[in-house]
């Protein structure tokens, strides 16, 4: 694996840090899982897209920079190491739209990436039902299609909806076919959440803020021009989603690289007391070389696909090694605060050191649940990439 740089590649990281460098925002932006901070994080998409910067992989005429995955792993290592803020859409830029790139028409694509890439719609996802956790295909939210053809009738609940209290859309499956089960019958639907029939209702997280919700639809009609994919095929399209979720996309290296880097800074502020336990400078140095195996790793995969390869079952075992990684670094680190680590940021004795390990600690633990459980993924690795049989 050839890991130097293109002249090309080293004049966009050399743009790309002098363009955050002018436009981080000096101060954090409010938490976007308020009301304040969800439309502060929406004007600096809105600025990102201005320049370019939004989605940088897509193509120009959709809102993006038409790079490739290599120049996309430059950029997010550049805007995780310049501190910018945290992508507020991921559900639909890095979630939805590459499942449209592939399986929607391009009416579609025209009419939802450059307004997704501006933040103009903002987008949650409407997979987990309150019996349809990892076992997605227990789905029965209803779809129905009307007497004319024209539009779906939607009714059930979807629930723990990633800011979907403050989302413009929701795309997600629902049964389409009346008497079907499991995997089959499902159709893959965007649906506007002002629409009539529409109710969210807030779910409140670890940390007391709104970051997810349920959603109820009562007699929601939807058009059927927003059906991605064909009519039944909806687990299939979902199925390329979830790659997108496990695999490189939602979960870029440089995330984790730059709380490894954080992580060493915490230990070094605090060595005299971290080092009366010797396993935590062990723990440091495992999650160092963690975050950079990951990285390395994610080179190779982009070396892979660049060359006509595809992600398949083995995004499980991506999804496995960040989820953990994030895990380990965060208990890492409350290990190293000890009693201050349990301090909200505002609190006098919490110190600089210890700000956001505990909303980072607090949001690790759903890291092995989301995207599919890690013991789900352990199936899926054992059944289609080691072939063994199922217990």
């Amino acid at each position: 694996m050839d890991l130097a740089y293109t002249p090309k590649q080293k004049a966009f990281r050399a743009e790309l840090r002098s363009w955050l460098a002018r436009n981080v925002p000096k101060a954090p932006l409010a938490s976007y899982d308020t009301r304040e901070g969800f439309e502060q994080h929406r004007e600096w998409e809105r600025r990102l897209f201005e320049s370019r910067l939004s989605m940088v992989m897509w193509p120009e005429h959709l809102g993006g920079r038409g790079c490739d995955l290599i120049e996309w792993l430059i950029f997010e290592e550049e805007y995780y190491a310049a501190g910018a803020p945290m992508r507020v859409n991921q559900n639909g830029q890095l979630l939805l739209g590459p499942t449209l790139m592939e399986f929607g028409s391009e009416a579609q694509k025209q009419r939802f990436l450059p307004r997704m890439a501006a933040s103009d719609d903002m987008w949650a996802q409407g997979w987990s039902e309150p019996n349809a956790g990892s076992d997605m295909a227990a789905i029965t939210s209803k779809a129905t299609l009307s007497g004319d053809g024209s539009h779906y009738i939607l009714n059930g609940q979807k629930t723990w909806s990633t800011r979907a209290i403050f989302a413009d859309w929701v795309f997600g499956l629902f049964r389409s076919e009346a008497g079907s089960s499991r995997h089959h019958g499902l159709s893959y639907l965007l649906a506007p959440l002002d629409a009539p029939g529409v109710t969210i209702r807030p779910i409140i997280a670890l940390n007391g803020k709104q970051a997810f919700a349920e959603i109820f639809f009562d007699d929601v009609k939807v058009p059927v021009d927003n059906r991605i994919g064909e009519e039944g095929q909806g687990w299939h399209v979902a199925m390329a989603t979830a790659g997108f979720e496990r695999g490189l996309l939602l979960r870029s290296p440089a995330r984790f690289q730059a709380t490894a880097r954080k992580l060493v800074a915490l230990y070094q502020a605090n060595r005299d007391s971290a080092d009366r336990d010797p396993s935590i400078r062990d723990a440091v140095c495992e999650a160092w070389m963690g975050a950079e195996a990951y990285a390395l790793s994610a080179y190779h995969t982009v070396g892979r696909l660049a060359k006509g390869a595809k992600i398949g079952a083995e995004a499980s075992t991506n999804k496995i090694v960040w989820s953990e990684l994030d895990l380990k670094m965060h208990e890492t680190a409350m290990r190293i605060l000890g009693a201050r680590g349990e301090l909200l940021a505002e609190a006098p004795d919490a110190g600089t050191d210890a700000a956001g390990w505990l909303d980072g600690f607090l949001f690790a633990q759903a890291g092995p649940i989301y995207a599919g459980t890690n013991e789900i993924q352990r199936n899926i690795i054992a059944e289609r990439m080691l072939g063994l049989p199922k217990s």
